[in-house]
């Protein structure tokens, strides 16, 4: 990535407080709640197969559902099996759907960089090739880090 304008000198400048990445990780960043939103991805939807599928307490569970909620990642939604008490399901919301190329692009890092490859494989519906994620600019070029540029955003843009 290159730094331009007053960006150069990262001495002189700081969004602490104001990143993106930053605000992100507060949503998603610890393991549980990825590993929620990956089940959620694969379909899971009850409170009892998200704990049971992670690994998880039901404390450690229903605080990272709550908190996935509070930050609309995802919805409750009320059902009844027959003849049991009206429950809880959980379902990805549009903000949570938009999670789904890095959640993509944390299996791939794991596939290639962790000890083993993993049991599963994500492939194409269509053509059943493997799934792989990469970075586009809105024109649809392919871009490799050196080909990112990090520059003030106008300032009739800006949220100050």
């Amino acid at each position: 990535m290159h730094l331009r304008e007053q960006l150069a000198d990262r001495s002189t400048w700081t969004i602490q407080g104001r990143c993106p990445v930053e605000k992100a990780m507060k949503v998603v960043g610890s393991r549980n709640a990825m590993l929620i939103m990956r089940e959620a991805f694969y379909g899971t939807s009850r409170f009892a197969d998200f704990a049971s599928l992670v690994g998880m307490s039901t404390a450690t569970t229903a605080s990272n559902l709550k908190a996935l909620t509070e930050a609309g990642l995802l919805e409750r939604r009320p059902y009844r099996d027959d003849g049991a008490r009206v429950r809880d399901e959980y379902v990805l919301t549009p903000a949570g759907t938009d999670l789904m190329p890095v959640v993509l692009g944390l299996f791939a890092w794991g596939s290639t960089h962790a000890d083993s490859l993993p049991p599963v494989e994500l492939t194409h519906t269509g053509c059943g090739e493997p799934v792989q994620v990469h970075v586009t600019c809105a024109a649809g070029h392919e871009l490799a880090t050196d080909d990112i540029d990090v520059r003030v955003r106008a300032a009739d843009d800006r949220e100050d």
